[in-house]
């Protein structure tokens, strides 16, 4: 297994995109890239310490390999705006791929070099590139989010879309396809 650590906005959206991707064995919600150790949600809001909301995919790369998760990333979250993801604003809900080694680092690279030349999208991409940094797991009610609150408003009007977009553009990558 292989992990890919990745913020794209809330860690629930990314959760739910992972999550039934054949070949990925396990999606934890968390937060990453800031100072002190062990952060709460509350702590992380209120952006006084510097994590990013991100959630942390253990995958098998036989199966799916990396880059296709990032195109599956790009795909579900707006890399153009800094600090932000539609109403979610902060620095913790900032587009970074948190890079475990140099491979991973230059296959982000050719694929947001890629996603520019290609016109992708309408104005340049803002996602960091960082290096591994300490992945603290969310509190438990967190986790497997959207699978337990699909009737909230939230998971409705957010999460749903992005995953209608992902049985649309990703079909032949899910599990039950």
């Amino acid at each position: 297994m292989e992990k890919a650590v990745l913020g794209g906005g809330c860690f629930w959206c990314l959760e739910a995109a992972f999550a039934p991707l054949r070949g990925v064995a396990s999606v934890v919600s968390g937060y990453c890239g800031g100072q002190g150790a062990n952060p709460s949600y509350k702590q992380v809001c209120g952006g006084d310490t510097g994590h990013v909301e991100v959630v942390s995919v253990a995958f098998d790369p036989a199966v799916i390999d990396y880059a296709t998760l990032l195109q599956v990333f790009f795909a579900v979250h707006d890399p153009t705006t800094l600090n932000r993801q539609g109403h979610d604003v902060g620095s913790q809900y900032a587009s970074v791929i948190f890079c475990q080694n140099d491979a991973q680092r230059a296959v982000a690279v050719e694929i947001m070099r890629q996603l520019e030349q290609d016109g992708v999208f309408d104005a340049p991409i803002v996602t960091r590139l960082e290096g591994s940094a300490t992945f603290y797991p969310a509190e438990d009610y967190h986790q497997n989010y959207y699978a337990q609150n699909q009737q909230q408003n939230y998971c409705q009007l957010v999460i749903s879309p992005k995953l209608s977009k992902i049985r649309q553009k990703f079909a032949h990558l899910l599990q039950n396809s």
